[in-house]
């Protein structure tokens, strides 16, 4: 059995795998995934509703689900050997597939800058960059109501700070994050922040810096790749034509308000 990468492309951390494996050219097969309609949405628009439905392919929940121990995507199947987590999965394609040196690189500074990036990311950039597509688009989802724009601007203040962070003390006047080739420290960070683009935050405006250095990641990896791998986040607001469980909506609603609380 060949190698299996269970992803939802709506997850940045399924992206940055499909980015990485599909630059690299290594073989697999792409089950995918649809979390959030598959475990969450109840009904769709009925036929003949005049409510455009969002663009849906074959999921593979179930299967993802007995992969992972840990129920959730991004997960791998390689032949018996199973692996769940965006960075190991990255570091396991990267091993085995001896991906090219700058991905993660054998210099051991140079790794130990990308290992460095990887674990500020998740307490800075990824703690604030994802509650967009929550306060813009999925809790009026469920809610029925917009909520407040204080809100937006609270997570947008924390996602501004570690903006400034991330290009005073990782960018810099570099071309990349470690240097003059792009590594999975600067995947990891795009995915993240196209986030809050595909729902209307556009962060990279009046940014000149870090717009170059977007165009420059788009370039190394490709454009073509890079906007199929995103074209369902810049489509996000299509769920708003998905009708929800009712039940499920009673159920969820306030749970997904104590998120942002």
């Amino acid at each position: 059995m060949g190698l299996e990468l269970y992803l939802d492309l709506l997850s940045q951390p399924c992206r940055s795998i499909y980015i990485f494996a599909r630059s690299n050219n290594i073989p697999f097969e792409f089950k995918q995934v649809e979390l959030f309609k598959d475990s969450v949405l109840g009904k769709k628009p009925a036929a003949g509703s005049g409510a455009e439905q969002p663009r849906t392919g074959p999921s593979n929940s179930e299967g993802a689900s007995k992969v992972s121990l840990l129920k959730k995507v991004p997960a791998l199947k390689d032949g018996d050997f199973t692996l769940a987590e965006c960075t190991a999965i990255l570091l396991y394609l990267s091993r085995k597939y001896k991906t090219p040196d700058h991905w993660y690189p054998s210099d051991i500074q140079k790794r130990a800058q990308v290992d460095e990036y990887l674990s500020w990311h998740h307490a800075n950039i990824r703690a604030n960059a994802p509650k967009t597509m929550w306060i813009k688009v999925l809790i009026p989802l469920f809610t029925g109501q917009p909520l407040p724009s204080e809100k937006l601007q609270e997570v947008m203040e924390g996602l501004y700070t570690s903006l400034k962070q991330f290009e005073e003390r990782f960018l810099q006047d570099k071309a990349f994050i470690i240097g003059s080739e792009i590594s999975l420290a600067d995947l990891v960070a795009i995915v993240e922040l196209m986030q809050p683009v595909g729902v209307g935050c556009d962060i990279f405006e009046d940014r000149p810096r870090l717009m170059e250095w977007r165009r420059r990641v788009e370039d190394a990896v490709g454009k073509e790749l890079f906007f199929q791998a995103h074209e369902m986040i810049l489509n996000i607001k299509e769920l708003s034509n998905i009708q929800i469980d009712p039940q499920l909506k009673e159920h969820l609603a306030p749970m997904l308000m104590k998120m942002l609380k």
